[in-house]
């Protein structure tokens, strides 16, 4: 039988405040709000920049009554909850930083305790919930 193909993944992160994280990774990170709804009170949104799409549900009526849990500060320490792959992570750097995005870690080659230089430049964002996003290349 032959494979059938993916075409991309989209994590879904569970927020506090919608209105607040759709508003940062617009006017922070740059992505396009491609959805938020319903009208008169909304507590899901889409956001999307090139082929990368995170998924959004906030606390509330009508929405989940769970806490956002972020991967990142658990152990291991450095855990990411979202993976960006960027074909230039400087430039993507200086663009972020121009909007006043604080870094959670600085733009450098990652180094892997066990291996060394793993092959990924890159650097890690923290969204208003905490969730983690590496924005880095992969040179293999």
């Amino acid at each position: 039988m032959p494979q059938a193909g993916i075409s991309e993944v989209a994590p879904f992160f569970i927020v506090a405040d919608l209105l607040s994280a759709l508003a940062f990774y617009r006017d922070r990170l740059g992505f396009k709000v491609v959805f938020e709804g319903p009208a008169e009170d909304p507590f899901f949104g889409i956001v999307r920049r090139d082929g990368a799409m995170i998924l959004m549900k906030s606390l509330g009526v009508g929405s989940v009554d769970v806490a956002p849990v972020p991967n990142y500060g658990r152990e291991p320490a450095h855990s990411w909850d979202a993976y960006f792959e960027v074909p230039d992570p400087d430039a993507l750097a200086a663009e972020f930083a121009s909007h006043g995005v604080a870094f959670a870690e600085p733009l450098s080659a990652r180094q892997d305790r066990a291996a060394g230089d793993d092959g990924l430049r890159g650097f890690v964002v923290r969204d208003p919930d905490g969730h983690g996003l590496y924005f880095g290349h992969f040179e293999g």
